[in-house]
């Protein structure tokens, strides 16, 4: 019963995954790899056309540009040639294909240094930075890209997969980066991006070394089995101590993201304040030993050493213990933001409430002034007590007169007043000089309202 289950479940597998059916001869599949090794002429031309391209896509920091480069990229060729050449012990193939290699690989730079050098724009934007810091995943994609373009120009039926690895594989891309780097002179990006080209050659080239393996294609005749041996310890080690490096970038990469997640767990959990926000946060992993996060507020103003002091206390229970904590408030805060939208709006806001306040004041003065002149008869009743007896009540304020015909304004200072007896012309006088002089303005014209006021108490009355 258990054989008869296992022999079916072979017969499933083989069915689904045999290879035999949808392989092309041997020689034909070499015939392609091997057109494609040489780069001399028009493929070379196209290279550095590439190249060039993909700088301009990275310089510009554009995704579409910089597939198409990939894409009209010819570097495959010698890689896969190495991965073949180590399958089937061609060792003049080998030469050839590893020759090659570097001399697209040195024309590539040279090309994107020059581009770089001369280019007016030097900062390095986000797509241009991701092909400085490889790590373990990027030697998977390199290898299972390999293994797909191999079987891919081994099967009848290729399809999209050989456009498909060149864009995965990202062949072009870590060559500008290098470029850019020498370019610039800052030789952590030239490192890391000629690294990343490393990485990426040297599993395509095993991936297609196993792949001729697993199609089992003929060794040459001339071979040395001494010799092939030795080649394929040296492609092994070649193998582990390019992937060395990336592990270790790939742990410092999961230390980084775990610490990110925590620190973010923090901050979303524990700073909830009702007049308060988190505008940003960040994590500076300079000293990695004691990483340190930084949290900038806006809003209310807290009190910074009690509020550090307190927010310390929790990180070790989020797994951050050892990490410094740094907050920003009010218009540091501002200041340290990096996000050029949120400056804007602050700058907005400034400007709308200083215009704000300055109208509020205007019109305070304004009030200030209206209510000061109201109350002006009260300021100088004891004076006219003294000066004019023949006074009962005076009011100042400032009028606006409308004229009938032309219909123009006129604003008149008036000062109406009520008297207990006439007073004499000259006293009048005196009476309108004090004013203006009291008051401090040019002019002002004095009514007598006391037959209006007793003819309106009058009818009042009356009726």
């Amino acid at each position: 019963m258990k054989a008869k289950i296992a022999n079916k479940l072979r017969r499933f597998f083989v069915d689904y995954f045999t290879l035999t059916d949808y392989l092309v001869p041997q020689p034909q599949a070499e015939a392609d790899i091997r057109d494609g090794v040489s780069f001399r002429g028009m493929n070379i031309i196209i290279l550095i056309t590439a190249i060039l391209i993909a700088s301009l896509g990275l310089n510009t920091n554009s995704t579409a540009v910089i597939i198409g480069a990939m894409l009209i990229s010819p570097l495959m060729g010698p890689i896969i040639g190495i991965g073949l050449a180590v399958g089937i012990h061609d060792f003049a193939l080998l030469s050839r294909s590893a020759r090659n290699l570097m001399m697209a690989a040195l024309f590539s730079v040279m090309a994107s240094t020059l581009y770089f050098f001369i280019s007016p724009v030097s900062e390095g934007h986000s797509e241009l930075l991701a092909r400085t810091s490889p790590t373990i995943y990027d030697v998977l994609i390199g290898f299972f890209g390999g293994a797909a373009g191999i079987l891919a120009i081994g099967s009848r039926s290729k399809g999209n997969v050989i456009p498909g690895v060149a864009i995965a594989t990202a062949l072009m891309p870590p060559l500008c980066t290098a470029g850019y780097g020498l370019a610039t002179w800052q030789l952590s990006y030239f490192f890391g991006a000629f690294y990343l080209f490393l990485i990426n050659s040297v599993y395509i080239a095993l991936a297609t070394f196993i792949g001729v393996k697993l199609m089992k294609y003929s060794p040459v005749v001339t071979a040395d089995p001494a010799r092939s041996l030795r080649v394929r310890r040296i492609v092994y080690t070649i193998a582990v101590i390019v992937m060395l490096p990336s592990i270790w970038l790939t742990y410092r990469m999961v230390r980084q993201n775990n610490f990110i997640t925590r620190a973010n767990n923090f901050i979303n959990e524990q700073f909830h304040f009702p007049a308060t926000q988190v505008l940003s946060h960040s994590v500076d992993f300079s000293d990695r030993s004691h990483p340190a996060i930084s949290v900038t507020l806006i809003g209310q103003p807290l009190p910074a050493d009690s509020l550090e002091l307190a927010m310390s206390q929790h990180l070790a229970s989020y797994g951050l213990a050892g990490s410094s904590l740094h907050i920003i408030q009010g218009s540091q805060a501002i200041t340290n933001d990096h996000s050029s939208s949120v400056r804007d709006v602050y700058q907005l806001a400034q400007s709308t409430i200083s215009h704000q306040q300055q109208v509020i004041d205007s019109l305070m003065a304004r009030e200030a002034l209206r209510e000061a002149r109201d109350s002006i008869g009260a300021v100088i009743a004891p004076e006219l007590k003294v000066l004019f007896p023949q006074i009962d009540d005076i009011a100042v304020s400032r009028t606006v007169f409308g004229s009938v015909e032309s219909s123009s304004l006129d604003t008149v200072n008036v000062a109406l007043v009520r008297y207990n007896r006439s007073m004499p012309p000259e006293q009048a006088r005196k009476f309108h000089d004090y004013l203006i002089a009291r008051l401090s303005i040019k002019s002002i014209s004095v009514i007598d309202i006391g037959n209006s006021v007793k003819f309106k108490n009058a009818a009042t009355h009356k009726k």
